[in-house]
């Protein structure tokens, strides 16, 4: 497609994942937001906790001046708490909402419109229950975003096999949360990630077809899952085209295809299609961020 492709989405980008050293909400976050919100590549961009205060009045500033459109990940908040939003224990469940809550606060403060986050692990028995459980925990978050303000919630789908084993999962599931979920919160949608497809054994056209009505953010990037000991092995996200790996241009012009087709994108659209992309091992961040942007550009060529 030889239209700008700028003027079918907002690019954005995962921040805490292209600098990963982001992730714990430790250090001078807003050096590595401010390489991201000067590249006008970008108009999106999805950051997490920052821990100090001051620091996050920085990062605040720099988002706000950059004119980006803001998404706060609860995910790296969950996953290195052990937060379970769908816990048969009352007490662990009330402990991820808990979580979830004080990231929400946060995400006002950082002026996000948007907060991402995940289910808990896939238990071995009693599914419905779970399902339930992290509906009702979903409710509970929406009432407290929108006593605070507009703020949308997205639920994220992961591999419920592989590495991260979440109860959502598969994308049929997703879709029944996020129909129980809309009778309280109209906004609440899903966040599909073409990271994530080969591990929830699903295709582009499958997944994007079953979410098409509720997905209200899209992640892109790639995922190895052929041998355990290579260090990119499962959910990492490693760079495009990584040796091995499931996705480069063609997966990518596929998804991009279907988001097209499902209308998620499409010519005035402001709906955000944000990279997830990590180094592994000693690879460079910004050589990673530059390579993702050059095969967003092949892909969207061969539209």
């Amino acid at each position: 497609m030889k239209t700008d492709l700028q003027h079918f989405m907002q690019v954005g980008i995962v921040h805490f994942m292209a600098y990963p050293e982001a992730m714990k909400g430790e250090g001078e976050i807003s050096d590595t937001v401010r390489k991201i919100v000067t590249d006008d590549f970008f108009s999106g961009i999805e950051v997490t906790r920052v821990n100090d205060s001051a620091e996050r009045q920085k990062v605040a500033s720099l988002l706000k001046s950059g004119r980006m459109a803001v998404g706060f990940g609860a995910q790296p908040i969950l996953l290195s708490n052990k937060g379970d939003l769908n816990s048969f224990d009352p007490e662990k469940r009330k402990a991820a909402i808990d979580l979830v809550k004080a990231g929400i606060d946060q995400a006002y403060e950082l002026n996000a419109s948007k907060l991402g986050f995940l289910s808990g692990p896939k238990p071995d028995q009693d599914i419905d229950r779970a399902l339930q459980l992290l509906t009702d925990s979903i409710i509970e978050l929406s009432q407290y975003a929108r006593q605070k303000g507009n703020l949308v919630l997205s639920l994220e789908t992961f591999d419920d096999e592989t590495d991260k084993r979440c109860l959502i999962g598969p994308n049929h599931l997703a879709v029944e949360i996020a129909k129980e979920v809309r009778k309280v919160d109209p906004s609440f949608g899903l966040m599909l990630d073409l990271s994530h497809l080969p591990m929830q054994r699903e295709t582009s056209k499958d997944a994007l077809t079953i979410a098409r009505d509720y997905i209200n953010h899209a992640h892109i990037g790639n995922c190895y899952i052929k041998d355990k000991n290579d260090p990119a092995y499962g959910d990492q996200h490693p760079r495009f085209g990584y040796p091995g790996s499931e996705n480069d241009v063609e997966e990518l012009t596929e998804y991009l295809r279907m988001l097209l087709e499902i209308g998620y994108i499409g010519e005035g659209s402001r709906n955000v299609v944000a990279f997830e992309v990590k180094p592994v091992g000693n690879e460079d961040s910004d050589a990673i961020i530059a390579q993702s942007k050059r095969t967003l550009i092949q892909a969207w060529a061969r539209l």
